[in-house]
């Protein structure tokens, strides 16, 4: 596998606010065998690829040409106005709403698991 793929696949996985057990659990493999592929210790075929854009919501068109740096270049252009308050660009702010919208899905889906897990210690123990 390339090195810079397996770069690009952790920071996407990175900006995207997903752990590594996340991605594994998903894939079916241990932390330790999804690490193995992050650090480029194991092979990467083209549907496991596949797979984890699938997990990641990217093509593998994306992940193959995902540049961070340009990723980022927008949040580079901000500036002041004369009363003091700072501006954002366009691009930069519909970048953050899309990471923050996903990062309250992921928490609404933690919270869900939270309330079922609650509820079945609640069911088992009893209510405190």
């Amino acid at each position: 596998m390339a090195a810079t793929i397996k770069n690009k696949i952790k920071s996407i996985r990175e900006l995207k606010n997903y752990t590594q057990e996340y991605m594994a659990e998903r894939l079916g493999v241990t932390q330790a065998g999804y690490s193995k592929i992050e650090k480029g210790k194991t092979s990467l075929s083209y549907d496991k690829l596949v797979e984890i854009g699938r997990i990641l919501d990217v093509s593998v068109e994306d992940i193959i040409s995902f540049d961070y740096h340009r990723y980022f270049n927008g949040f580079n252009k901000i500036t002041g106005n004369n009363n003091g308050s700072i501006l954002i660009n366009t691009d930069s702010t519909s970048v953050l709403k899309e990471l923050y919208e996903d990062k309250i899905v992921l928490l609404e889906k933690l919270l869900s698991r939270t309330e079922i897990e609650l509820d079945r210690y609640k069911e088992k123990f009893g209510e405190i």
